[in-house]
């Protein structure tokens, strides 16, 4: 009877299993089946459910889901849309056999991980399929050929290993293939030139190499290509001048070389050709005059040599004209101003002569002008403003002669405009009041007569003026000049200005002012106390008088003061001797009098700060006879330092132990995390488990800032790192972790997730297998490779300061925070990461128009260039110099070559020599002493480049 009994339940137990089973129909019952391999942390799929009990009707559930779509007769799905989402984990794909008349799958902005399911490859109706910024790995797998009716394929943005799949090119009817940013390596293949409908071709920023294959030229329905960021070798093959259907082509940064095909111009359709940052050589065809559609031309940082075509004058759709950083010369052709669209015109670094089209300008509604670094003559044309459309007008560093054109003096759209190191004369015609957007003017190194205009202070937007190196400007400095709400640089040296200094009424933005070589008299007024953003203060050589304002030194970022060669008088104010922010006091020939104050900060201006004045003394000068300052006496100091130093660490170790004891005792909080880049979606304790045998994530032991490895559970491996934060602060850090996170680049770390609680968060880096620059640094290398690094490091760098908006300070640049990948590579590592550290976050703003960074990051920057100098000495001397750059400042540079060559085992190769001597230069340009005499980091990038350095 038990038996029966027991048989019995069983048997009504799979019969309820059944019932239940069959009361959810195919479709509903495999979506379900998916829906259980998803991290869904946020819910987004919380609808997806089936009421209890049978199924009659044979409804399908699905079709009301979110992101599902049935056909009419609601018999089927045919679409599922599961595009932003936040959805995680990997897919075994097994349930994808039931959807076989599904047309559209989107898995699109997720963080899908593991290989690509292979169950999509049997959706033989499918039309589209979008993957694309999802982290799906590994190589991609064989198969797709079997979706013979697929249109789209997107898989832009994963994190692909290998070739490009081959078998792509077996779908007859697909039109969309974007495969970029997925780290794809290898060549094209030659087979991509026998798609049969293809009409857009994405293969831009992964890792291909080889050359392009020329079979790319059969491909007779295309439309748009972008194959660069990618590197090639060779050359542009002209069969891709066989693409007649052809409207887009961009094979940019892709390291080309040779000339541009002459058989591009049979691209009668090309609307928008992108070829710059690349090595191609020779003349610009002259048959591009034949593409009558192109509307955006870029040739720019080439080596392209020769005139600009004058058949360019038939390019009546033309609108972006960029030919800068080449070797083109000759003059701009007349037809140039005759074109009806163009917008922006940018030939700057080059060796263009002769005068600019007289028309330039009156034809077009010219937005942005950049002829700088050329041997340009003549007078700016008359009516280049004159249809109010231009914002940037850029003719520095030419031979420019006359006065300023008419229509620039109420060219109310500018925004900015530099015009230094020319010959402009006469009086400035600009009438500030009529210039509502314009932020950056730049007028030095000409002959303006005239003064400064009165209505100065009018230009609310202004952030920087220079008209330094006019000298017969004369005038004065207008009354109001210090009232402009946004100025941030005013520079009036060598311009035979008299006068006052005008009172600082309101200065709350002004951070640098250069004023010497002048006229002026008079005292400095003691209102200068309200410039409280003021860093650099050169009043040198000019008549002012009476003492020294004491307000000065109480100016928080103040560092540079020169007020050489005046007739100050009085002492040195006291108070200077407090003052954190100093770099510098130039009182040279003046009549000042009493002692230098004795902190050592004074002792390392050296005497030439100082001489000149003979009622001074103290060090550096002769030391003032009788006389010891306040806690002047070598015993007393020390003292003071060793009492302070004591109670120092008694506070340290207190706060210490006070700290562990609350980060070890107190609850932790509920954890959280964000992906970047597609980080697959796990549970925290997923993440910490991998890296961790604690069972419990708030009892793991490891220190602030701590790093280790970790393998997450698709097999990626990843480095963590570990911060301790203040709830309060948590907002803004991670704020900055979310910037941090969004930064892409080559030579940059990537940052891929974060995991945090109200008092901790774990970082989730990329891991590079081949250890650091330092771990490292004493290996013998060729010359090329040490270049390679080299570069490497200053693209990385450059990226952080001058692409990131706002910039992003490196903060703690040095050898061992720069990794290799397997191809090493050059990655900057922790960047930023000192602020999360220390909690205290770098200021977020960042002048894009000027290129002028806020001061209270400069600092910060200037320091990450430092840091780049020594580390160029210590690649150089293959660690031999390391936190040299103060060291070598004063040693002979013929003396140091001859060292690191024989290091490198250089023979007598003059081309590698010139190269390391180069490289050298620019590690003592990085390591000056005084922050305003190295260059920005966007400089350092093109002197390492052979080029000249141009702020833009």
């Amino acid at each position: 009877m038990e038996i029966f009994h027991c048989l019995y339940s069983q048997l009504l137990a799979a019969s309820i299993f059944f019932l239940a089973v069959s009361a959810v129909d195919i479709y509903s019952e495999a979506l379900l089946s998916l829906k259980s391999e998803f991290i869904d942390d946020q819910e987004s799929l919380s609808d997806w459910s089936v009421p209890s009990g049978a199924n009659p009707s044979g409804k399908i559930y699905a079709c009301s889901w979110s992101g599902v779509t049935c056909n009419l007769n609601s018999t089927s799905v045919i679409g599922l849309d599961l595009s932003m989402k936040n959805l995680g984990g990997a897919m075994s794909g097994k349930q994808f056999n039931a959807f076989t008349e599904l047309v559209d799958l989107n898995l699109s902005y997720n963080s899908f991980s593991g290989q690509i399911p292979l169950g999509i490859f049997n959706l033989s109706s499918l039309r589209t399929l979008d993957i694309s910024r999802n982290n799906f790995s590994g190589h991609f797998p064989a198969g797709a050929s079997g979706l013979h009716n697929l249109v789209v394929l997107d898989a832009f943005s994963n994190s692909f290993s290998g070739p490009l799949p081959v078998d792509f090119s077996q779908l007859e009817k697909l039109k969309v293939l974007n495969l970029a940013g997925s780290y794809f390596r290898g060549p094209i293949p030659s087979e991509y030139g026998s798609f049969k409908s293809l009409e857009f071709l994405h293969l831009a920023g992964n890792l291909l190499s080889g050359s392009i294959p020329s079979e790319l030229g059969k491909l007779k329905t295309i439309t748009h290509m972008e194959i660069g960021y990618n590197s090639y070798q060779g050359s542009i093959p002209w069969q891709l001048g066989n693409m007649s259907e052809l409207q887009y082509l961009d094979i940019a940064d892709a390291n080309l070389s040779g000339s541009i095909p002459k058989e591009l111009s049979n691209l009668t359709k090309l609307e928008s050709l992108f070829l710059f940052r690349n090595q191609l050589t020779g003349f610009i065809p002259e048959d591009f005059g034949r593409i009558g559609s192109l509307a955006s031309l870029d040739l720019s940082d080439n080596l392209i040599s020769g005139p600009i075509p004058d058949s360019f004058s038939e390019l009546k759709n033309l609108r972006l004209l960029s030919l800068m950083y080449n070797n083109m010369n000759g003059t701009v052709p007349q037809g140039i101003a005759e074109l009806p669209s163009l917008e922006t015109l940018l030939i700057w670094n080059n060796y263009f002569n002769g005068m600019l089209p007289e028309g330039l300008g009156r034809n077009s509604k010219l937005k942005w002008v950049d002829v700088s670094t050329n041997t340009f003559v003549g007078k700016i044309p008359p009516d280049i403003c004159v249809n109010g459309m231009l914002f940037k007008l850029i003719l520095f560093s030419n031979n420019f002669t006359g006065g300023l054109s008419p229509s620039l003096s109420n060219c109310s759209s500018l925004v900015r405009l530099r015009l230094e190191d020319n010959s402009f004369s006469g009086e400035i015609p600009l009438k500030f009041s009529h210039l509502p957007d314009i932020t950056y003017v730049d007028l030095s190194r000409n002959q303006f007569t005239g003064g400064i205009p009165s209505d100065l202070s009018q230009a609310y937007n202004l952030q920087y003026f220079n008209i330094s190196g006019n000298p017969q400007l004369g005038g004065i400095i207008p009354a109001k000049t210090w009232t402009s709400p946004l100025l941030q640089n005013f520079s009036a040296s060598s311009c035979g200005i008299s006068g006052p200094l005008p009172p600082f009424q309101v200065c709350k933005s002004i951070s640098v002012i250069e004023l010497s070589m002048n006229n002026l008299f008079g005292a400095l007024p003691i209102s200068i106390s309200k410039c409280q953003s003021l860093e650099s203060i050169a009043l040198a050589n000019n008549n002012l008088s009476g003492q020294i304002p004491e307000e000065l030194a109480s100016l928080p970022a103040l560092g540079v003061i020169d007020l050489s060669h005046n007739s100050f008088s009085g002492p040195i104010p006291a108070k200077f001797r407090y003052s954190s922010s100093l770099q510098l006091l130039n009182v040279s020939f003046n009549d000042i009098s009493g002692s230098i104050p004795s902190e050592r900060l004074f002792k390392t201006m050296g005497s030439s700060a100082f001489t000149g004045n003979p009622k001074l003394c103290g060090s550096p000068l002769q030391s003032c006879s009788g006389s010891i300052a306040i806690f002047g006496s070598k015993g007393t100091g020390k003292l003071i330092w060793v009492v302070l130093l004591c109670a120092g660490v008694v506070m340290f170790t207190a706060l210490s132990i006070l700290a562990v004891f609350y980060f070890r005792r107190a609850k932790q909080g509920q954890w959280n995390m964000i992906s970047y880049s597609g980080l697959p979606r796990f549970t925290v304790n997923d993440v910490l488990r991998s890296f961790s045998s604690t069972e419990s994530v708030d009892a793991m032991p490891s220190p602030s800032g701590s790093v280790c490895k970790a393998v997450l559970p698709t097999g990626i491996t990843v480095s963590v790192k570990k911060i301790e934060w203040e709830a309060k602060k948590m907002r803004d850090m991670s704020e900055f972790i979310t910037q941090i996170g969004n930064v892409r680049h080559k030579n940059l770390a990537r940052l891929l997730g974060l995991c945090y609680n109200k008092h901790l968060a774990y970082l989730l880096y990329d891991y590079l297998p081949n250890g650091s620059l330092s771990e490292r640094i004493g290996m013998r290398r060729e010359w090329a490779a040490k270049y390679k690094i080299v570069m490497g490091i200053a693209r990385g760098l450059c990226f952080l300061h001058h692409d990131c908006y706002p910039a992003i300070p490196h903060g703690d640049l040095k050898s061992s925070n720069i990794v290799f990948d397997e191809n090493m590579e050059p990655h900057l590592a922790e960047f930023g990461f000192k602020y999360l550290l220390e909690g205290s976050l770098p200021a977020s703003s960042s002048k894009r128009e000027t290129g002028e960074f806020s001061s209270a990051i400069k600092e910060e920057l200037c320091m990450d260039i430092y840091s780049f100098g020594e580390i160029i000495l210590e690649i150089l001397t293959n660690g031999r110099l390391t936190n040299a750059g103060a060291s070598v400042q004063g040693k002979p540079k013929e003396v140091l070559l001859t060292d690191i060559y024989s290091e490198n085992e250089v023979g007598s190769s003059n081309s590698v020599q010139e190269e390391i001597k180069l490289v050298l230069e620019v590690a003592f340009l990085c390591t000056q002493s005084r922050s305003y005499d190295r260059p920005t980091m966007e400089d350092a990038l093109k002197l390492l480049s052979g080029l000249k350095p141009q702020r833009k």
